[in-house]
């Protein structure tokens, strides 16, 4: 594996690798399975891990029988976790120090999310670093979530670049499957969501950090 500096563009995932917010989806789930009188069960979020966002609504409503159609059942996700993504979402540890190294270095910088476009756009530009991206990649937007990697084979693409010249950041297994899977190069960031796949996540990335103050 290269030093950071040597790649040609760093992918970030966004929730729980970017953003500490893996426990805020955990909590959006069980509230609005209890409006829809469902019991959220605790192995839910790794039921999910990796899907992508029109994916896991196609889950929940197979899954709980739910009558809302898979539109309503995203629209209602999306209001319940934009506010609380402008107030009470923070970047990682040491996250924007390295978006703004990456820019200085003229790095290009990339999103691969399973998060919809416009909670993520939301976030990015509250912080004012929406502008730093060179281009975002959504997992819905390419049909398939992760551990598929389309999402991170439309990044390269729409960078120009071959997978080898590509960095990847990445929290979950699904994730870094992904990304091995496009041939690129992964370092793992910490997340108390990753349970009993910790051992894997160490074994199968290139790097493991606990947050991005690791890297500076």
């Amino acid at each position: 594996m290269k030093n950071i500096e040597d790649y040609r563009a760093v992918i970030f995932d966004f929730d729980g690798t970017l953003v500490d917010s893996m426990g805020l989806w955990h909590s959006i789930d069980h509230i609005y399975l209890e409006r829809h009188h469902k019991v959220c069960h605790e192995t839910l979020p790794y039921e999910i891990a990796g899907k992508s966002f029109t994916e896991t609504a196609e889950y929940f409503k197979e899954r709980f029988a739910l009558e809302d159609s898979i539109e309503d059942i995203k629209a209602e996700w999306v209001a319940m976790s934009h506010e609380e993504y402008l107030n009470h979402v923070h970047f990682k540890p040491g996250a924007l120090r390295l978006i703004y190294d990456l820019h200085r270095r003229c790095q290009r910088i990339a999103m691969a999310t399973s998060n919809n476009r416009e909670t993520t756009e939301a976030f990015l530009q509250k912080h004012n670093v929406l502008s730093y991206f060179d281009i975002l990649c959504f997992t819905t937007e390419v049909g398939a979530g992760k551990p598929n990697p389309a999402v991170f084979n439309q990044a390269a693409q729409l960078l120009s670049l071959p997978a080898e010249d590509c960095l990847v950041f990445e929290d979950t297994l699904e994730g870094i499957q992904a990304a091995k899977a496009a041939g690129m190069d992964v370092i793992a960031v910490a997340d108390l969501w990753q349970g009993d796949h910790l051992v894997k996540i160490k074994n199968l990335s290139d790097g493991f950090i606990q947050d991005f103050t690791d890297l500076e």
